[in-house]
């Protein structure tokens, strides 16, 4: 009873605090902000190990979480943010990039340094984690894409405040145990508190992870080093007169969630902590890893001049063969690490432009702010180049369907208030509360049949297990099927085969490998094969896998994840 005093108190309090403390700022125009001025930052690098008479050797580290300011753009007012760093002064935006060799464990005390009130609105209606004391900002760090131990795997219960002040009902530890034994490629970090993790997120607290494995990875010749290999972490933000990070206080639903949104778009896009920024670079290939970290907008990235992108890997896992497009569709989370060769241009800049509407795929289509992501001023004189993209890159196992353990069906739901006004999104039905229902065996795979009945894009996150999707197909008489669903929830009793028969939907080739995102599209039943171990040996996890606080599976649409589109996810052995 307690308990349930305080929550009503402390949402009294914030319906009647909000208002007033937010409605008196005015939004910054973005076309007030000069484009390609400021320049692409490169975020510090951490290194999680160390060279000890020629071996490596783990190095731990402290990464705290802090408030200062920081200046998006040379026009704009210093924008107070939370920022990952080693400590107050070295805090970026995106946080620091941190540096992994295979095989080598990495051990970070995540700090939070943070002070007792969010500089954003945030909503207590929706399952959040809320101190005690209200008092204090919940924090927990995710590392998207890791292969590791539930301890150390940022469970949205394992929140911890201030200091560790208070900590949630599944905290267990300070310091995280990477074991870094998975294949090489880009992960990132980021938090993952239970409700406020979209309001988290805005704040600034990103941050990009390579696992790096000179033996697989040097025979290839992509291109390396500070100058050539280079992480660009987008995402996009609104900015007040004053600087600050707006994000309304009023949901859409003000009598149901007074804040909750369904989808958050700012009007500037960030690169590496810049608005629209610019990179001078030389006519020869540069290895690029695009991490999307924004709250809910899509990115279809092109260049204006016609170059094209060579994509050697997707999410955290190398392709095995290179492909080219002339665009990529990035979904929020998503991965895109693809190699871009400057002699070819024609031009001597290129801008790096997007075309996805929002909501993606039915909502609004770009405009003048959001249309253009950064811009690459291409030097004049021609250069011999060493690095090259090899025909073959790295070979995983191919997804065997026969070995599947156990076919799931996981359905997507939106419910809707009379005026179809969204309220909230859960997967199967089911809130996050509610007992595990998927349980897969360590060192299985499965086959999991999504299912999305609603009008948006899901972009699907499965903690731990990698996926191959294997097709894509839409629903036949949908609305006769969501119908059914929406009474039974349960796909077999509605008899899916009858309407998975519609058109099959490409799956692009550079996202045939194996992934831990993927795009779920509207009114589509996608089949991926997930697997529960490693995919390049037959090598046992080191880990319990199956120890508490287990694992979760997500829509990577922070909004939706955060209300509450996010199930449990159980190892058994």
């Amino acid at each position: 009873m307690e308990r349930i005093l305080v929550f009503k108190i402390f949402c009294s309090a914030l319906l009647t605090v909000l208002p007033t403390t937010w409605a008196k700022d005015h939004l910054f125009s973005p076309s007030k902000l000069e484009k390609f001025v400021d320049e692409l930052p490169d975020m510090p690098k951490i290194q999680s190990f160390e060279v000890v008479n020629g071996v490596y050797k783990s190095k731990p580290l402290k990464i705290g979480m802090y408030k200062k300011q920081w200046k998006f753009h040379r026009d704009l007012p210093p924008t107070p943010v939370y920022a990952y760093g080693a400590s107050k002064r070295n805090a970026t935006i995106p946080g620091p990039t941190i540096e992994a060799i295979h095989g080598i464990d990495a051990f970070v005390k995540w700090q939070n340094h943070l002070p007792s009130n969010h500089i954003l609105p945030w909503d207590p209606t929706i399952p959040t984690a809320i101190p005690r004391t209200n008092k204090g900002i919940p924090t927990v760090v995710h590392l998207h894409g890791s292969i590791g131990e539930p301890e150390s795997d940022g469970h949205a219960q394992s929140w911890f405040t201030r200091g560790f002040q208070e900590v949630g009902p599944t905290w267990t530890k300070k310091e995280y145990h990477y074991y870094n034994l998975q294949h090489p490629g880009n992960l990132w970090y980021h938090d993952h508190a239970m409700g406020l993790t979209r309001v988290n997120l805005l704040a600034g607290l990103t941050g990009a992870y390579i696992i790096r494995d000179r033996e697989v990875e040097a025979p290839l010749r992509l291109p390396s080093g500070d100058e050539f290999d280079r992480t660009l972490m987008v995402f996009d933000r609104s900015f007040r007169t004053n600087g600050s990070i707006y994000m309304s206080f009023t949901g859409n639903n003000p009598s149901i969630h007074p804040q909750w949104q369904p989808e958050y778009f700012g009007d500037a896009i960030i690169v590496n902590g810049k608005a629209w920024p610019c990179l001078t670079v030389r006519r020869r290939k540069y290895r690029f890893r695009i991490i999307n970290a924004s709250n809910a907008r899509f990115f279809k990235f092109f260049f204006s001049n016609g170059l094209k992108f060579i994509h050697v890997a997707a999410d955290s896992a190398y392709l095995e063969k290179p492909v080219i497009t002339d665009e990529i569709l990035l979904a929020p989370s998503e991965i895109a690490d693809v190699v871009v060769d400057f002699s070819n241009s024609k031009s001597d800049s290129a801008i790096l432009g997007n075309q996805a509407a929002y909501p993606y795929p039915t909502g609004d289509p770009v405009n003048e702010a959001n249309d253009k992501v950064m811009k690459f001023i291409i030097k004049k004189k021609p250069e011999h180049d060493t690095w090259r993209v090899p025909k073959t890159l790295v070979k995983y196992p191919h997804a065997d369907l026969s070995c599947a353990s156990k076919t799931r069906y996981i359905a997507m739901y939106e419910y809707t208030t009379s005026d179809d006004e969204p309220t909230h999104l859960y997967i199967n039905g089911k809130s996050y509360d509610e007992p595990v229902t998927e349980t897969p065996k360590v060192g299985t795979s499965e086959i999991w049949n999504v299912i999305n009945l609603t009008d948006d894009n899901h972009p699907l996150h499965i903690h731990l297990g990698l996926f191959k999707v294997i097709d894509q197909t839409e629903l036949v008489n949908e609305e006769e099927f969501t119908a059914c669903m929406m009474k039974l929830n349960d796909a077999i009793k509605c008899k899916i085969d009858q309407y998975a028969r519609g058109k099959k939907i490409e799956v692009p080739a550079h996202e045939k490998g194996w992934k831990n995102v993927y795009k779920m599209t509207p009114g589509s039943v996608t089949m991926i094969l997930v697997r529960f171990a490693y995919i390049h040996s037959n090598e046992s996890y080191p880990f319990d896998a199956t120890a508490q606080p287990g694992f979760v599976y997500h829509c990577h649409i922070l909004d939706h994840e955060d209300n509450v589109m996010m199930r449990p996810l159980k190892l058994i052995k």
